[in-house]
């Protein structure tokens, strides 16, 4: 016989498969709902071209839409809601590179901390074509992926959040990498009453002018294939940086801690007696030596920041006699000519950079420093970036931070705060501790008003911890205890 509890317990969950499955009747303006169905507790599905699954996932509501903001748009988005022990919360996940997926291994990770969580595929899907082929002839879609898809999918979400709790979201956050930092930054920008929190990690705010910079790198090398350096030569190159980096903070780890206070010459490496894989022919001197340096056009503006020291084992060569990746070229490729056939090694900096600005780059770069209505409305950013990372430069979220920080009067502390991880690459990977939980002192911050003055950061094999500082600080040893461990550290000025 049912007890009372499992009678309402099973009341409950029929409410809730009852109120999940009537929002696929709901009618929302350009918005066509094509799934609603309630999800017991199980594993997550494969993910949909994501990052990856997440974990065991609650029972929740799964709705699947298409949004339509424009007559050319076709933008897919999820949005999942969990059956019970809501937090009261909404959080919504950025994309990478192109993006053209939805994010579902990043939703099951916000649906695990009780989160209702959305992703977009930010109005193409990857399968129907690489990287920046979607633009082609679609101009619509380029202003759906560089900023329409996520504030579409925000002010849907709440609305259905809304329709099946019955309230609307107390805070809502979100969460990005690369171009979800991008993605971020462009909400604040444009949306400010989007989100109350945002998460930035290595935006690709300015995309266009890094496609350039790195279009200009890699043309440059294949015009001199001889410039273009081997694998041991990259690692000749990244022993010799931390030779004269690594023990600058005191510390002997194969991690540089400050980038910014070390010197280093390539010309150091230059071969005394004939070519060997331990050394640098003259034009692969210049190769790094350019990799140290800014971007700039003919006039002298620079286009892009340079590479920060330590960054080596990343580093990304050409293949002799090949072309450009498409990842960067079809912003020249695509948005910039509109020519899928246009060749990637005819790239002129200074005329396709101009061209690709013109023809989409308005749309998709987020380069507004004024986020003084997001920042008057109590929104906290939170920032971070690897310091070893060989896509977008560290130096380019400082330059960020820094310019936002100046027009908004100065002080940052108490809204906008900017981490940065030594020997970490894109997003995570490389030789520095990666993993850190970016969203408690944001919530924390946001909810409590304590601002995180650290977040430990730990390796993926817990082999090491270390403090993540607000910038400009730096983590600095105190002299004794295990050096890898974070507790013997401490946040101070470089």
């Amino acid at each position: 016989m049912m007890t009372a509890l499992a009678f309402m317990l099973f009341a409950t969950v029929a409410q809730q498969q009852s109120a999940c499955e009537g929002l696929k009747s709901l009618s929302l303006p350009n918005v066509t709902i094509t799934a609603a169905e309630f999800r017991s507790a199980g594993a997550a599905p494969s993910a949909r071209g994501g990052r990856g699954a997440g974990p065991q996932l609650p029972a929740h509501c799964r709705v699947a839409a298409v949004l339509a903001p424009s007559s050319d748009s076709h933008i897919e988005m999820e949005l999942w809601m969990p059956a019970e022990n809501w937090n009261g919360k909404f959080l919504a996940v950025g994309n990478g590179g192109w993006a053209g997926a939805i994010e579902t291994g990043a939703m099951a990770t916000a649906l695990g901390r009780g989160y209702a969580t959305s992703s977009n595929d930010t109005g193409h899907n990857r399968t129907a074509g690489a990287d920046g082929l979607f633009a082609l002839g679609h101009p619509e879609k380029v202003l759906d992926f560089g900023y329409r898809s996520m504030h579409e999918m925000t002010v849907q979400s709440k609305v259905l959040i809304n329709a099946f709790y019955k309230q609307t979201p107390r805070l809502s956050y979100y969460q990005g990498c690369s171009t979800g930092g991008r993605q971020g930054l462009m909400e604040a920008q444009r949306y400010p009453e989007d989100f109350d929190a945002i998460i930035a990690g290595a935006p690709v705010y300015n995309q266009t002018r890094l496609h350039a910079s790195q279009m200009s790198l890699m043309v440059d090398m294949l015009k001199k294939p001889e410039s273009i350096l081997s694998n041991a030569k990259k690692t000749a190159v990244g022993n010799a940086v931390l030779g004269a980096c690594d023990a600058q903070d005191g510390v002997k780890d194969q991690l540089i801690t400050n980038p910014q206070m070390c010197k280093f010459d390539p010309a150091q490496l230059l071969c005394k007696a004939g070519d060997a894989e331990n050394c640098l022919t003259a034009a692969q001197v210049e190769t790094a030596k350019k990799a140290y340096s800014p971007v700039k056009l003919k006039t002298g503006e620079m286009v892009y920041p340079a590479h920060s020291l330590g960054y080596e084992a990343g580093w990304r060569m050409p293949t002799a006699g090949g072309t450009p990746p498409s990842l960067p070229g079809d912003s020249f490729r695509i948005l910039g000519h509109q020519d899928e056939k246009w060749d990637l090694n005819s790239f002129d900096l200074d005329k396709d950079l101009a061209l690709a600005l013109k023809n989409g780059g308005d749309a998709i770069d987020a380069i507004n420093t004024d986020l003084s209505r997001f920042k008057a409305r109590g929104g906290k950013l939170l920032m971070w970036h690897g310091w070893a990372d060989p896509g977008p430069a560290p130096e380019n979220t400082i330059n960020y931070f820094n310019a936002a920080g100046k027009q908004a009067g100065g002080n940052t502390s108490d809204w906008m705060r900017l981490f940065l991880l030594p020997g970490v690459a894109h997003c995570g990977g490389g030789n520095g501790p990666d993993q850190a939980d970016y969203l408690t002192p944001m919530e924390k911050w946001r909810e409590g008003g304590t601002a995180p003055a650290q977040i430990v950061a730990s390796k993926r094999d817990n082999s090491m911890t270390r403090p993540l500082c607000p910038y400009p600080q730096v983590a600095k040893y105190s002299g004794s205890g295990d050096t890898n461990d974070a507790k013997n550290f401490t946040c101070a000025a470089p």
